[in-house]
């Protein structure tokens, strides 16, 4: 539920929580990397074959810029050769409500939008 003291504020700040929650999943291909992630964990190769029009550059970045937001961590897995796969935190796994409903509500404007161009 969004505060509803009108006035609060009359600029958007980096510590308001609305923000805060869209920043962690700002980005071209960060919804979809938390997407594949959030069914299970994977490796580089498997989240490249899954989302197959990333480039490595791009992926490697938003894996990065994840882990940075403490949204996923980085598992080496025992063995030669070195294997690592990425898996969601608890953080991570939080975010599954906010991504929900942020699918329902675009499938809801898209139809507005649909109906609106008839």
């Amino acid at each position: 539920m969004v505060p509803s003291e009108p006035g609060r504020t009359s600029q958007p700040h980096p510590d308001c929580p609305v923000e805060i929650a869209l920043a962690a999943v700002a980005g071209r291909w960060t919804t979809l990397i938390l997407r594949e992630l959030m069914h299970a964990p994977h490796s580089f190769g498997t989240l490249r074959e899954r989302l197959p029009a990333i480039s490595p550059k791009v992926l490697a970045d938003r894996l990065h810029t994840l882990r940075e937001r403490g949204l996923i961590a980085q598992e080496r897995l025992p063995g030669f050769p070195t294997r690592t796969r990425y898996t969601l935190t608890p953080s991570g796994r939080a975010l599954r409500p906010l991504l929900v409903e942020l699918y329902r509500t675009g499938e809801h404007l898209s139809h507005l939008a649909g109906l609106n161009q008839d």
